[in-house]
């Protein structure tokens, strides 16, 4: 179990600028991801050192997006002003998951520009929608090189700003959150409603935080 990937949510309207702002500031440029056909979305995707990635998500105008949870997050997200979120974590196994919460994983697939068909299982959330300091998990199908990680870049995340408390995310997650980390360190603050409040990057400029 670690940390795979960090969420920003923005409307279709607000992805290019969205995605030209975050790049700049990392020094580092996005590349298209696809739609996800079954979600009603569509996403960029910015591959972080240490196999982690930036997934900035916009709800397309789609049946699928009013329908499937995954793209009515994304639109309400958006809708309520947008920014981070969530912060997602991988598993090798997500069967075990599955039995703990008693439901099943929804399978989820994407297809690149350059053909390459992604496959993944999620679970989890319907849980983060109610509660966003909580993370959903994911089984990637994909074999590693085709990870939205790969080819990544010198930029890595330093820090996650986590609006919570620890003792609501270790059970969720079954465990410790520093567990999944992998020298990630979260801190936790205080905002007017719970998730990811910010994300500090380490980049070859020097640090830069992104709300």
């Amino acid at each position: 179990m670690r940390l795979d990937h960090l969420s920003y949510a923005c409307t279709a309207s607000e992805l290019p600028d969205v995605v030209q702002r975050i790049g700049g500031d990392l020094g580092a440029s996005f590349r298209d991801g696809g739609r996800h056909p079954q979600f009603g979305t569509r996403n960029f995707i910015l591959p972080l050192a240490n196999g982690c990635y930036i997934e900035v998500v916009s709800a397309l105008d789609h049946p699928a997006a009013d329908k499937a949870p995954f793209g009515r997050a994304v639109s309400k997200f958006a809708q309520d002003g947008g920014g981070w979120m969530s912060w997602v974590v991988s598993v090798n196994d997500i069967g075990p998951i599955e039995k703990r919460l008693g439901r099943a994983a929804t399978a989820g697939h994407r297809i690149r520009p350059d053909g390459v068909k992604l496959e993944w299982k999620q679970l989890g959330l319907l849980n983060t929608m109610e509660d966003p300091q909580l993370p959903f998990f994911v089984e990637w199908l994909t074999s590693a090189d085709e990870h939205p990680s790969s080819g990544s870049t010198s930029v890595s995340v330093e820090r996650i700003e986590i609006s919570g408390d620890p003792e609501t995310v270790n059970p969720w997650i079954d465990g410790s959150f520093m567990d999944v980390m992998d020298g990630v360190f979260v801190e936790w603050v205080d905002a007017e409603e719970p998730g990811v409040v910010a994300v500090v990057f380490n980049t070859p400029h020097g640090l830069v935080r992104i709300d």
